[in-house]
């Protein structure tokens, strides 16, 4: 059943629009609607902050239609269980994810399996899961699509596939990691072993990293990239922007940086 109110509704019902609630090690979450159904991709910070930044910007917590979860890692699922229980909402997983993310999720009273690979429709709105190399069980990418409108999302992965880069093309709007800068991470406080799993295949993008990826799958029609999962410790905005930004040069896309410690605007695409 749909349960969205005209309180979210804006521009016309078949526009989509996202927030990005929160973004870095410390809790990621996406909130994606078209008017009509809302959903969360993600749910990595607690259920009253997740609420809250929801409600911060207009968005009714009682109108999401799914949460659709990419892994397991703590960072984005500390939420679901609570957000699923209070407002009934189903949880999309795929089912190595679900083995091992049950234990901290809690009761689910409704799942929805996913595999990466084959997509699903939620109310209208098209989600293709995509594998990304990362240290977790399954860990998923997703495009998200609706009429002309197409959402890349590409976070906690150490390298990009050619798959990766055939899911993201011709998107308008991009939510690339650009997770640390070598430098800094190389010279950071952190431990060798732990430094040495960010750089891996299976640990995350560098901005050098989402630079060359953004290179190659940049077009005329891409509106608006989004960095995100950015280290507090081991990047800084601006990094990020000088670093990524480059690849833009030859089309007018808007890129910003998602935060952690604060929901981002409400994006339309256009």
């Amino acid at each position: 059943m749909n349960k969205n109110t005209s309180s979210e509704k804006s521009g016309k019902p078949s526009d989509i629009k996202l927030c990005m609630l929160a973004s870095g090690s410390k809790g990621n979450s996406i909130y994606i609607s078209d008017g009509q159904t809302s959903v969360l991709i993600d749910a990595g910070l607690s259920g009253v902050e997740i609420e809250r930044r929801m409600k911060a910007n207009n968005l009714v917590p009682n109108n999401l239609d799914a949460i659709i979860v990419s892994h397991e890692h703590s960072d984005h699922i500390s939420g679901v269980g609570v957000l699923s229980r209070r407002f009934a909402i189903p949880v999309y997983i795929s089912s190595k994810t679900q083995k091992a993310a049950s234990s901290f999720l809690g009761r689910i009273d409704e799942f929805k399996i996913f595999e990466c690979g084959t997509g699903f429709n939620i109310n209208g709105i098209n989600f293709h899961p995509f594998s990304l190399s990362h240290d977790a069980r399954d860990t998923a990418g997703f495009t998200v699509t609706k009429n002309k409108t197409k959402i890349g999302i590409a976070t906690d992965l150490g390298i990009v596939t050619t798959m990766v880069k055939e899911h993201l093309k011709m998107c308008s709007i991009l939510i690339l990691e650009a997770n640390h800068d070598p430098y800094m991470l190389a010279n950071g406080p952190y431990p060798w072993p732990l430094k040495q799993r960010i750089k891996s295949r299976s640990g995350h993008l560098s901005n050098q990293d989402s630079k060359v990826l953004l290179q190659e799958i940049v077009h005329d029609n891409l509106e608006h990239v989004i960095l995100s999962h950015l280290s507090e410790t081991n990047n800084t905005p601006e990094k990020a922007l000088n670093a990524v930004g480059c690849a833009l040069s030859c089309c007018k896309a808007r890129i910003d940086v998602a935060r952690q410690d604060k929901c981002g605007a409400i994006i339309h695409s256009s």
